[in-house]
């Protein structure tokens, strides 16, 4: 029997599975159904995603929150109903005439805090409906803008090609996003600054807060090692990588751990902290946005 142990697994997820495979196959490599993720990855695209085994499932509430890189590329005159490559082709005005000056003054207005209309294709409810099941059922409707961030938008080429008769720009570019930033949005969004249309051909996600590319496994890695245990990154070290840490004397530790509160280390600050006991475990996620800290969720120990 597999031994179970709490904590992150990283895996480098491949193209044509949704997160929801990767986690059920996770189940059964990890050998429990306490499995889940940190935010999900479209089929269509690779990279970092974030699973938690065990009690490190009560860390993905924070872990989604956390802001994200993802390599792409940006396909300029032509765009598609899911603003990715998935999705039929809607509008073909073309690129002809692009320049690399005005791609990077294009880029510059969607850089920063920003609102953005996420794709019609999200998984955002609509009078009770997620709106991508309206989209594709060939309903109208309006999403409203919310805010966002895009700390950066990094172009790395841009490379004019003909694709079926079409003057196209593909833009190959790196973008570190906050958490509810749709990738394929910034490609839409591109195309229609610049005066076209634009969806994403590739996403690559290389980061999730302190998770990048260098933790994570090849889920066909992860496949051969089946039986054995997983690479899975312990709990307190996991919190470690992720959050500001802060110390706990044996006496706050049990002040914690009976949900009761201590002083804020450093009052205000909105990202929650991992709270460690003497002997290095994780014993909360702390709020200490106000004057005295307050446990989002408290790591009892495993029942013996």
């Amino acid at each position: 029997m597999i031994e179970v142990v709490d904590g992150i697994l990283v895996v480098d997820k491949p193209s044509d599975w949704t997160s929801h495979d990767v986690v059920a196959r996770a189940r059964r490599l990890c050998g429990t159904r306490k499995v889940g993720h940190a935010g999900t990855l479209d089929p269509m695209a690779t990279g970092v995603l974030v699973l938690g085994v065990g009690r490190a499932t009560r860390l993905l509430t924070f872990l989604v929150g956390c802001d994200k890189d993802y390599a792409t590329t940006i396909r300029l005159g032509q765009g598609t109903l899911t603003d990715d490559a998935e999705g039929e082709v809607t509008s073909a005005p073309g690129a002809t005439d692009l320049t690399d000056e005005a791609v990077a003054a294009a880029v510059a207005t969607l850089t920063g805090d920003i609102q953005q209309v996420p794709s019609s294709v999200s998984a955002i409810k609509v009078k009770g409906e997620r709106s991508y099941h309206r989209a594709r059922a060939g309903e109208s409707f309006d999403l409203p803008p919310r805010p966002v961030t895009v700390s950066r938008f990094d172009v790395r080429a841009v490379r004019r090609l003909v694709v079926d008769g079409l003057d196209v720009v593909d833009v190959d570019a790196e973008v570190t996003v906050s958490s509810g930033t749709y990738v394929r949005a910034l490609a839409r969004d591109l195309g229609s600054a610049l005066g076209s249309a634009g969806h994403l051909t590739a996403l690559r996600r290389t980061r999730v807060g302190g998770f990048d590319l260098g933790a994570a496994h090849p889920l066909a890695d992860l496949e051969a090692r089946q039986g054995e245990p997983m690479p899975v990154v312990p709990l307190a070290d996991a919190a470690r990588a992720a959050f500001d840490a802060r110390e706990l004397t044996a006496d706050e530790a049990r002040t914690i751990g009976h949900g009761q509160r201590l002083p804020s280390a450093r009052p205000g600050r909105p990202e929650p902290v991992a709270a460690f006991g003497p002997d290095g475990a994780l014993v909360a996620m702390l709020d200490e946005s106000g004057p005295t800290a307050r446990s989002h969720v408290v790591f009892a120990p495993p029942s013996s």
